[in-house]
């Protein structure tokens, strides 16, 4: 309700009627109880700011990486505490400070180019830094962001940087620990090589003792021959006579030693090359094959890594070659070798209490892959089994006869070398293990 206040003031009130007084009163409350509002108002947006205030404050005490907050004259407006505790300052301290201060040599020149062109430009950049630490100079990356106003307008920069001194430690310590795990890999590589020779040694000691007893047989008698040989020819240098070298031939039996020694000869020479050879499958087991991939007869290499596992049991198991008489694949002999023979050792345990053992390598190609399979007449896997078969340390063999490590190298190695080794078929026929390698007949 609108009253004349020049009316009231020229009476000075005398000539008004309550109604008048009623109407100022209501006006009087009506204007408190706005200035109440705007009072509650007023608190309520204050403790706003000040939950936002503590909030932003959180925030910057909590966050790892740099956080500084410039004006327009590159003047520190705010910084986080990590950003005080790297340079050894307080924040009430870097207040109004100089950003570029605080950076060193050449870089400190381009962080306040880069702050000026992104306050001109209204964009944000990108900038490797060294700032001056309590530690030393230390790499930070910096990424520079335009501060704006209600007006669109710049006023000031945020810069939010992450120290690259700790990251390039981790990189280089992380670096370290993947050499070392590549050594670790290749010393668990020839522990379990050793552990496979170990369970063939007796099959080798037996392979080993039958040529060289052989030859030491043949050597004895050769010796004996030599003895009555010499005997002869001493009474032929004494002179002798005709008849008397006859009867001395025919009691010294000379006419027989004289057949056998081309016998002896022969056997000796047959012994020598079976420990040869039984030697160069040794030599060629026991090769490192770390060197660089080559071409090389996977049906060989397969040949020789079931022998040696053939050599070490004794329950008469059939080993089948069936597929390419020369299998070409690329890679390094030595491990391969080593997978077939854990392939084969694998299937050998398999067919362990079978009536009929028969394990069966089939070698082929398929694109661009050979392929070796190795198919035993055993139990098979189950499939709980299965599904952990190439885990590191897994075996279902007892206490002291697998390490678990067998077919998880065996995997690993497949790998490396651009191929695949999986349990291709199980069941009650037995297992069927495919071993994937990149054709060599098309190198």
């Amino acid at each position: 309700m609108q009253f004349d206040i020049g009316k009231l003031a020229q009476t000075g009130g005398a000539d008004l009627g309550d109604e008048v007084w009623v109407d100022v009163l209501e006006a009087v409350d009506k204007t408190y109880a706005e200035l109440v509002d705007y009072q509650e108002q007023l608190e309520a947006n204050s403790a706003e700011l000040l939950t936002l205030k503590a909030f932003l404050s959180s925030i910057m005490n909590s966050i790892s990486d740099y956080l500084v907050v410039t004006d327009k004259d590159g003047k520190i407006a705010d910084a986080s505490s990590s950003f005080c505790k790297a340079i050894g300052q307080k924040e009430n301290d870097l207040i109004g400070r100089e950003i570029g201060e605080f950076f060193q040599g050449e870089t400190q020149s381009r962080v306040l180019e880069v702050i000026a062109k992104t306050i001109s430009l209204r964009r944000e950049a990108k900038i490797e830094a060294e700032l001056h630490t309590l530690a030393g100079p230390d790499p930070v990356d910096l990424r520079i962001a335009p501060r704006l106003d209600r007006r669109r307008k710049s006023a000031g920069v945020i810069l939010t940087g992450r120290p690259l001194g700790e990251l390039r430690r981790a990189y280089t310590d992380l670096e370290a620990s993947h050499e070392e795990l590549k050594q670790t890999q290749g010393q668990l590589v020839r522990n379990e090589k050793l552990a496979s020779l170990g369970r063939l040694l007796a099959g080798v000691a037996h392979e080993l003792n039958n040529p060289i007893s052989f030859v030491y047989a043949n050597t004895h008698a050769l010796e004996k021959y030599l003895d009555r040989f010499e005997t002869y020819f001493e009474r032929v240098q004494s002179g002798a006579t005709r008849e008397e070298l006859v009867a001395l031939r025919a009691e010294l039996r000379l006419d027989r030693d004289l057949k056998n020694l081309r016998t002896a000869i022969e056997g000796a020479r047959d012994g020598s090359e079976r420990v040869k050879s039984i030697v160069e499958d040794l030599r060629r087991l026991s090769a490192d094959g770390t060197g660089d991939f080559a071409r090389f007869d996977l049906t060989e290499t397969a040949r020789i890594a079931a022998n040696w596992v053939q050599r070490g049991t004794r329950n008469g198991m059939e080993v089948l070659f069936q597929g390419e008489p020369n299998c070409l694949a690329v890679g390094r002999p030595g491990h391969i070798q080593q997978v077939v023979m854990n392939l084969v050792q694998n299937a050998v345990d398999a067919v362990s209490d079978h009536q009929a053992p028969r394990v069966v390598l089939t070698l082929g190609y398929e694109g661009n892959s050979a392929l070796l399979t190795v198919a035993d007449n055993g139990t098979g896997v189950p499939e709980t089994v299965a599904a952990r078969i190439f885990d590191p340390f897994f075996t279902t063999k007892d206490v002291g006869k697998g390490t678990g490590l067998g077919l998880s190298i065996s995997y690993k190695i497949a790998q490396e070398h651009g191929g695949s080794l999986a349990l291709e078929a199980s069941g009650a026929d037995g297992a069927t293990f495919r071993l994937c390698l990149p054709r060599g007949d098309k190198a």
